[in-house]
């Protein structure tokens, strides 16, 4: 549960945001139609950040998010408090407008490399390699260059052939396995919030399913945070739209039928030993 600072936070960034944001502490909510025979059950304890706009109507939101996660940046390993981000954007051109992006590039081990990608982050093995792209994918399609913007420029990511990814979560510099209590995401031009979402997991527990609202702009982003009270997060699912990436795929706003989604910054608390 958020703090009574937070929560003045939170009354400051309603008021100077430019753009829709629901923030909400989770219950168990029910349709006309849903089986009162079998409920389903309750969502864990938790405090839900969405916003959606342009970098400017969102950001107020990702700060307080921050503030949420926790207010120190962390950029070397050993830390107890606070949070993490990545952004990609410093990540080497070799590494860029392809599919080798390696799925440890944030878990570096080797006490002697750069700390800069020891921050606990790892992309499990599912079978679809990822892309890292500077170009807003205008390689497959030139309608593409106003519409998958990044939020810090200049590098947004995705699962190459598929619209999942998986994360787990190390102590930074370390194979030893560490859960957060929360995350947040930035996803670029999500026509129809339900093509995107997040599913948290504690072991093999769903902690839920959680969606982004739909851009309110065009090129905007949706930003969406989950903070959980309790519960430990030890996976996350990313479900980025409802098509892949390929020559010849339309998206939603060029007149296709797919949602097109990309995704840039993650937010998340420090990595702790489970």
């Amino acid at each position: 549960m958020t703090t009574t600072m937070q929560y003045r936070k939170l009354k400051t960034a309603m008021l100077m945001a430019l753009t829709a944001v629901t923030i909400l502490t989770t219950s168990c909510e029910k349709d006309d139609d849903d089986d009162y025979t079998n409920p389903p059950p309750a969502l864990p304890a938790s405090t839900i950040l969405r916003a959606s706009g342009d970098s400017l109507g969102i950001v107020a939101t990702v700060n307080l998010f921050r503030g949420v996660l926790g207010d120190v940046l962390n950029t070397t390993p050993n830390q107890t408090s606070g949070r993490r981000e990545v952004n990609w954007d410093g990540v080497p051109s070799t590494l860029t407008n392809n599919n080798l992006f390696p799925l440890d590039f944030f878990n570096l081990t080797d006490p002697a490399g750069a700390n800069g990608r020891k921050r606990g982050l790892v992309y499990v093995n599912t079978g679809s390699p990822l892309r890292l792209d500077s170009s807003n994918f205008t390689e497959l399609s030139a309608t593409h260059a106003d519409e998958f913007i990044p939020f810090t420029k200049k590098k947004t990511i995705v699962s190459a052939n598929s619209t999942v990814s998986e994360i787990i979560f190390k102590v930074p510099g370390t194979d030893t396995s560490a859960s957060v209590k929360g995350f947040g995401i930035i996803f670029s031009d999500v026509d129809d919030a339900a093509s995107t979402s997040l599913e948290f997991f504690n072991g093999t527990k769903s902690l839920g399913v959680y969606k982004p609202l739909a851009r309110t702009v065009a090129g905007g982003f949706s930003f969406l945070g989950v903070h959980f009270t309790v519960e430990k997060i030890t996976k996350i699912k990313i479900t980025a739209g409802s098509g892949v990436f390929a020559a010849g795929v339309k998206d939603i706003s060029d007149g296709g039928n797919k949602d097109l989604v990309v995704y840039d910054d993650f937010l998340y608390s420090e990595p702790q030993k489970l």
